[in-house]
């Protein structure tokens, strides 16, 4: 990201919390975590978050109760903050909304969903550090307009592919083995055939190439796929 983004996660779930971790700095943001409401609100006081994540269950200091008093002051007033919660109740969610909270996710989600959310969320609160276009080489993606170019040309893809993409030119040069594809791009509580990626990436793949030119979705034999306009 050009400018990299700070994030709090404030969860008392360890094992969910280590995971939101892992997959936001591995999208590119600066995570912090608070394990409880009180540590929630200090680490807030010692470094403004750009956009909180927050559980409305939690030790000390409730999710709805932050939300309320960092929306009562003048320095946190406009903070971004995405609630979780186990509760799905429509009450419930309009009581988040209603406290402040500028979106809400029920439990359990998938990480690429939240990572979604969060882009969206600062994309319109703080659009200088959403990440909206990326470029690799002689291809660029504009994640706004959800439009891909290439050489200058116009790359028609499909959302899946889209997806793919953007996953890739996040890790150029990287390998990815089809299961972690599957993770990164259709979520880890979704059943999908680990033979689906390669017919999306047989699409892409497509999409992608110009003339007899070498196309830039590399096969590695027994390994994966990876993004690599040198190879």
């Amino acid at each position: 990201m050009a400018v990299q983004a700070h994030i709090l996660v404030v969860e008392d779930e360890d094992a969910l919390a280590t995971l939101l971790q892992y997959n936001l700095e591995k999208e590119g943001y600066d995570v912090a975590v608070a394990s409880d409401g009180e540590e929630g609100l200090l680490k807030v006081d010692e470094r403004m978050p750009d956009l909180l994540v927050l559980d409305w269950m939690l030790p000390k200091v409730s999710g709805i109760e932050i939300c309320r008093r960092l929306r009562n002051r003048p320095d946190t007033r406009n903070l971004p903050i995405i609630m979780l919660t186990a509760r799905g109740e429509e009450s419930d969610r309009v009581r988040g909304l209603d406290m402040g909270a500028d979106d809400y996710l029920t439990k359990p989600f998938s990480t690429v969903e939240l990572a979604a959310r969060i882009r969206a969320v600062l994309r319109r609160i703080r659009p200088g550090l959403a990440d909206d276009a990326i470029t690799h080489g002689d291809i660029v993606m504009d994640r706004v307009a959800h439009r891909v170019r290439r050489g200058g040309s116009e790359v028609h893809l499909g959302p899946t592919e889209f997806r793919l993409l953007d996953h890739l030119m996040q890790h150029p040069r990287r390998v990815f083995s089809r299961e972690q594809l599957l993770d990164a791009v259709w979520g880890s509580d979704v059943y999908v055939e680990a033979r689906t990626v390669d017919v999306h990436v047989g699409r892409l793949r497509k999409a992608l190439s110009i003339g007899d030119g070498p196309n830039p979705i590399r096969t590695v034999r027994s390994a994966g796929y990876s993004l690599d306009l040198e190879a």
